[in-house]
């Protein structure tokens, strides 16, 4: 899970979207997005879901294994 700090960076940065925003819209706590990308802090399989919900792309995505 290595890519995942910058691919959720790269998203949500896509997205227009700063942290603080993203972690409302996902219902986490303040500053866990933050420390996502700092690599500081794993995701759920619960969270990994709805993070790849929220930006409609698949889980492999989230964490490096594909482009896609």
């Amino acid at each position: 899970m290595n890519d995942f700090p910058e691919r959720l960076r790269s998203l949500r940065r896509e997205r227009g979207y700063t942290q603080t925003q993203l972690c409302e819209a996902l219902a986490l706590e303040h500053l866990t997005i933050s420390r996502y990308e700092a690599g500081k802090l794993q995701p759920s399989t619960d969270v990994l879901c709805k993070i790849a919900d929220y930006f409609n792309v698949s889980i492999d995505n989230l964490v490096g294994r594909t482009k896609k």
